[in-house]
């Protein structure tokens, strides 16, 4: 079944800059089988869990199709100013810069055990921060799922929680 996810992410050099192997998953987005695929593979690695966080934007794609299939509750972690009401952020640091992750404070229940979602994991940076941006709201990350982990960037050592991908380069 991963070869089949495998098979529909495409792969760019020199994109966004040279030197770079960008991983472009909207062929496997528009292969309505591998897509279904995806979210299968994801659904049986899920573990006892009450929300799904997506991280903006890929991951709510990823998230919502799971939530979905699951029958759970979405989170959306937003960057910041993009959700109307009280919200609470963490800050982060990039390669480039910084950036904020937010989500709306209402829709988070103290003690949630949440399941992350994302589309790729690289450095780990943002998906670390939305770790810490989901505890500091209350909740318990217990894991985070991708499709596709660049593992040579050693993202998932940032963690601090347990991780899968479906796919790894």
């Amino acid at each position: 079944m991963n070869a089949l996810i495998r098979s529909r992410i495409r792969t760019i050099p020199d994109f966004p800059k040279p030197g770079i192997l960008f991983r472009d998953l909207t062929p496997l987005l528009a292969d309505g089988q591998a897509f279904a695929a995806t979210i299968d593979a994801l659904a049986r690695l899920a573990d006892d869990f009450h929300l799904i966080a997506g991280i903006e934007a890929r991951g709510f794609v990823f998230g919502a199709a799971l939530a979905q299939k699951l029958g759970r509750g979405l989170l959306l972690l937003r960057k910041a100013g993009k959700l109307p009401g009280v919200t609470i952020g963490f800050d982060y640091g990039l390669e480039y810069g910084r950036d904020r992750l937010e989500v709306h404070r209402d829709d988070l229940p103290r003690g949630a055990r949440i399941l992350l979602v994302d589309d790729v994991l690289a450095t780990g940076g943002t998906a670390e921060a939305a770790v810490r941006l989901l505890e500091a709201a209350g909740g318990e990350v217990t894991r985070a799922l991708f499709v596709v982990e660049l593992g040579d960037l050693g993202g998932g050592a940032r963690l601090g929680v347990p991780y899968q991908s479906l796919v790894t380069f």
